[in-house]
């Protein structure tokens, strides 16, 4: 498991993460799930892209909530993206075996840290975190799911005991701090999970389909 000591401040810049760190795993054929503004698309080159949202710019678009299965045959895909999304569906479980099954290669995800952007403003008494508060109108969209890093790494270690997939590398995202705000923080919270959990903003998987 890595650490890397980064932020995003737009979504754009989780596409751009996924090119400089997860390029080796990007065939010719991909899914994006979740495309937004499909920025991804415009990163790749000679790659056949299809995104998939409920909106935004997909090729595809496609409400994941309201649907059993994926509009694509098994192993369609050579890499299928899927980033922070999954905590956006209650049917999330469902989704992730449709992820495994149109794929025949990598699938590369990434799922944010609940328990850390809850942290402070729970500490505090005061503030609110996005996606779980109480607004008066309706939000247009919201997380469905709050979990820790740690449990989204036990999640994923389950599901390859489900299905034919191997985790073939783990990143962790912490945003960056000062050397020795980070050592004094490390010896306070020696159990590098705990530290994880409480400091470590999203992770990324990269699963490798056996077939």
């Amino acid at each position: 498991m890595k650490v890397i000591y980064k932020n995003y401040h737009m979504r754009k810049e989780r596409s751009i993460y996924v090119i400089e760190e997860f390029k080796k795993y990007i065939g010719n054929k991909v899914l994006d799930v979740g495309c937004d503004e499909a920025v991804l698309k415009g990163l790749l080159e000679n790659v056949k892209y299809t995104g998939i949202d409920i909106a935004g710019k997909p090729d595809i678009q496609l409400n994941l909530e309201e649907i059993k299965e994926l509009p694509f045959p098994k192993d369609e895909f050579d890499t299928v993206i899927c980033t922070d999304v999954l905590e956006h569906l209650d049917n999330l479980h469902e989704i992730f075996s449709e992820l495994i099954k149109v794929c025949k290669g990598y699938l590369i995800i990434s799922l944010p840290n609940n328990w850390c952007n809850a942290r402070r403003p729970i500490e505090r008494g005061n503030g609110s975190f996005g996606y779980y508060g109480l607004p008066v109108e309706k939000p247009e969209d919201r997380h469905k799911w709050f979990f820790s890093l740690e449990e989204a790494i036990c999640f994923m270690k389950g599901q390859t005991k489900k299905y034919p997939i191997s985790i073939v590398d783990i990143q962790v995202i912490e945003k960056p701090r000062f050397f020795l705000t980070r050592v004094a923080r490390k010896i306070r919270y020696y159990n590098q999970m705990v530290y994880l959990n409480r400091y470590a903003h999203t992770v990324w998987f990269v699963l490798k389909k056996e077939i």
